[in-house]
């Protein structure tokens, strides 16, 4: 069974889907803000109760490390009962001894399997989970990339028309009211011949 959080990535998925495209062009799309925000924000809410059920999966795993201590405790105890009992009721030592020892061995080494195993069950949970949880958050990351992406562009766009608009008004003002020269100024070719034909006369 698919979690809530699951359940919104495909829902935003499908509504970035089935969003119309932008005329003349075939990567942007028009999104309904409200309805991406909302989805958006339901995601935003259930990310970390998400994330938290799947660090109680992670911390289960001191738990059945802890049982299996306390399973491999039992053992030894019962091993070295057992081994006191052999020593008082058999009549030769050595004999006593060497059970003794066999059922320690075997205690201990029972003992040792169950926190092997218990490790490596909680060692498997802990990654699976963490796993789990890393392709949640990163599902989460490329659609919040996407969106912001996707923001920017039309944000892009909507500055750029109108600053087309804002060129159009002042070329409009301009032609309304074209500015005036204060000074009349003389042609210089002119000046400069009259000056040439001065000089001239004089020679």
């Amino acid at each position: 069974m698919s979690s809530r959080i699951e359940q919104l990535i495909d829902e935003i998925e499908t509504y970035i889907d089935n969003c119309k495209y932008q005329p003349f062009s075939n990567t942007k799309i028009i999104v309904d803000k409200e309805e991406i925000d909302e989805l958006l924000r339901e995601l935003r809410m259930k990310t970390p109760d998400e994330i938290k059920r799947y660090q109680k999966i992670i911390s289960n795993k001191e738990a059945i490390l802890n049982d299996a201590r306390a399973k491999a405790e039992a053992l030894i105890n019962d091993a070295t009962i057992h081994t006191n009992e052999l020593i008082n009721e058999h009549e030769i030592m050595q004999q006593a001894y060497a059970q003794a020892n066999e059922v320690v061995t075997m205690a201990t080494k029972q003992a040792q399997d169950i926190l092997d195993n218990a490790t490596i069950e909680a060692n498997n949970m802990r990654s699976a989970a963490m796993q789990y949880t890393d392709g949640i958050l990163a599902n989460v990351e490329n659609l919040l990339t996407q969106t912001m992406k996707t923001t920017q562009d039309h944000y892009d766009s909507f500055i750029s028309s109108l600053n087309q608009y804002n060129d159009v008004v002042n070329a409009n003002r301009v032609e309304l009211n074209p500015p005036e020269p204060d000074t009349i100024v003389e042609d210089p070719g002119a000046a400069q011949s009259s000056s040439e034909d001065l000089n001239l006369d004089m020679i």
